[in-house]
């Protein structure tokens, strides 16, 4: 249990079948918390509501209250996150749901105590029910073309003319969003606007790093926690905006996040080390530069995530890959070695260290979200550094993952076990999304189509709903756009050679770098190969007579 919980007057438990089971025997409701370490609210609900004596003897009397880690438990949090964190739900003892809300203060506290306990009284177990997300299947269809056009419609149409990205409330940076627009030409500016937007607003110009996101569609009301994967995937996004502009101040706004992560997100475990989980918001941030150095940084969550790494190092290799930013490619290394000593058996991931775990806290194995963000950066590491480890590791991760694999060609969260709703399916886009496209990279990599297969597979059990997606999903038609028109792939000289490097900084529509022994390089889109290339200038030409 983290200290936050600790400092309340609640008494907690940790999420499992015990805890569940002791609601049953006392024939009572469960109060489900589902906090972050890095979560603000989350912090405030603590100190306001769960401090107060007695709504703490309430709870203890007629609940049992139950927390829960939203970034340890993944497959807790998707089933019963209701848009935010904290999250407040109250439960059967069989995990179903009796109603969930976020942020309560006191008042509000109290009052849905009330309701609970009415509904509890009236109805008891027969009031409980379960997310529509579980067990349904997804809206299966054909992976066409127009998956693309769709969301190149929506990036254009949804487009924030006044203020940059996406919607009129809350802004939120989308970085897949920013990736998408920024390699096609006739969403560039867009993308290319959005980043000037986040660079403005969210970057973190004293100390590094992206704050997660806006209240207000000016880009005002910053939540300024700092999370990994999202500072990750916002590198991905200024270095795609620095290679097809070659705008510096992309390049330096990844820089300056990428110094963060390897400073201020680093934990060093002697020859290796690996990126903590995340750092909370707060003042802080609000003072100068002066200002910050007499006053206490927020608190870093040193927890090493196996997701939370592979996209880091992905990140930063492809940083690298258009910089030749050394330090961010010798810190990309050192965490998936340490990920794939320390979390990795048989293909198999941890979610993070057991030895790191409370006391009766679970750590879970077998995630999709771990299999897929960790293939992510193994199938860029052999692209980027070419070492044939990590195509090796990258294989035996993703025949792992492939046992997620459903009916629908869909992939599940998890193992279809645990208590509470854990039991029931759930079979995320995103997730889903991300592993089918480092399948298609590492299909082409393996030159083993099997893998290209189950790509295809998890797209099309999505796309009879492609119709209805918004710019949050762009991913989904960036995957589905390699799958109908072939990746560019390009076969170079060894890692580190001119050629590769050239391969490498090619504006593309999401290629594949394959470095081996090839000299000179050659590329090919589907059945179409060019004459060998011996200089990064001739290589450049090749590719674009294949267009």
């Amino acid at each position: 249990m983290d200290e936050a919980a600790a400092a309340t007057l609640v008494e907690w438990r940790e999420w499992g079948a015990e805890a569940l089971d002791a609601a049953d025997a006392r024939a009572c409701p469960v109060l489900l918390s589902v906090t972050a370490p890095w979560c603000t609210h989350c912090r405030e609900m603590d100190e306001e509501t769960y401090a107060e004596p007695r709504v703490a003897a309430h709870l203890s009397d007629g609940f049992v209250p139950v927390r829960v880690d939203a970034d340890r438990q993944p497959r807790v949090r998707e089933r019963y996150n209701v848009g935010g964190f904290p999250v407040t739900a109250f439960l059967t003892p069989d995990g179903e749901v009796l109603t969930a809300a976020g942020y309560l203060g006191l008042e509000g506290f109290r009052g849905i105590l009330d309701s609970v306990r009415r509904t509890w009284d009236a109805r008891g177990t027969t009031a409980g029910t379960v997310p529509r997300a579980l067990g349904d299947e997804p809206p299966a269809g054909e992976v066409t073309s127009q998956v693309e056009a769709h969301m190149i419609d929506r990036v254009t149409g949804g487009f924030d003319e006044e203020f940059g990205g996406w919607g009129e409330g809350a802004k939120f940076p989308l970085p897949h969003a920013v990736e998408f627009a920024a390699k096609r030409e006739r969403t560039r500016d867009h993308a290319t606007r959005t980043l000037e937007a986040i660079h403005a607003h969210l970057l973190d110009t004293y100390d590094g790093g992206f704050y997660r996101y806006a209240d207000s569609r000016d880009w005002s009301g910053l939540h300024r926690e700092k999370l990994t994967d999202e500072n990750a995937a916002l590198v991905r996004a200024f270095a795609t905006g620095y290679l097809y502009t070659g705008e510096e101040t992309y390049r330096e706004a990844a820089e300056a996040t990428v110094d963060y992560l390897t400073r201020d997100l680093w934990t060093d475990t002697g020859e290796r080390g690996a990126f903590a989980g995340s750092q909370a918001g707060g003042d802080y941030y609000t003072l100068s530069a002066s200002e910050r150095e007499d006053a206490d940084p927020p608190h870093v969550d040193p927890t090493v995530f196996a997701d939370r790494n592979g996209l880091a190092a992905d990140a930063l290799l492809r940083f690298h890959a258009v910089t030749d930013h050394h330090p961010a490619a010798r810190h990309a290394e050192r965490a998936l070695d340490t990920v794939l000593d320390e979390l990795v058996d048989d293909g198999e991931v941890t979610h993070f260290p057991p030895a790191a775990a409370d006391e009766g806290e679970a750590v879970e194995s077998g995630l999709l979200v771990d299999g897929a963000r960790l293939l992510t950066g193994l199938t860029t590491a052999a692209q980027v550094l070419g070492d044939d480890r990590w195509l090796a590791a990258a294989r035996e991760v993703a025949d792992r993952t492939l046992d997620l694999r459903d009916g629908t060609g869909a992939f599940r969260d998890g193992p279809d076990e645990g208590p509470g709703l854990l039991a029931r399916s759930l079979r995320p886009l995103d997730t889903n999304v991300e592993v089918a496209d480092a399948l298609i990279d590492l299909a082409v990599l393996t030159g083993d189509g099997a893998y290209r297969e189950a790509a295809a597979d998890a797209l099309a059990a999505f796309a009879g709903a492609a119709g209805r997606m918004g710019v949050e999903v762009a991913g989904y038609a960036t995957a589905c756009a390699r799958q109908v028109n072939d990746p560019l792939v390009v076969e170079t000289p060894p890692a580190d050679s001119d050629l590769h490097r050239a391969a490498l900084r090619l504006a593309d529509h999401e290629k594949v770098v394959v470095p081996g022994e090839r000299d000179p390089a050659v590329a090919r889109r589907g059945e179409t190969t060019t004459d060998p290339a011996s200089g990064p200038e001739e290589l450049a030409e090749a590719v674009a007579g294949l267009d």
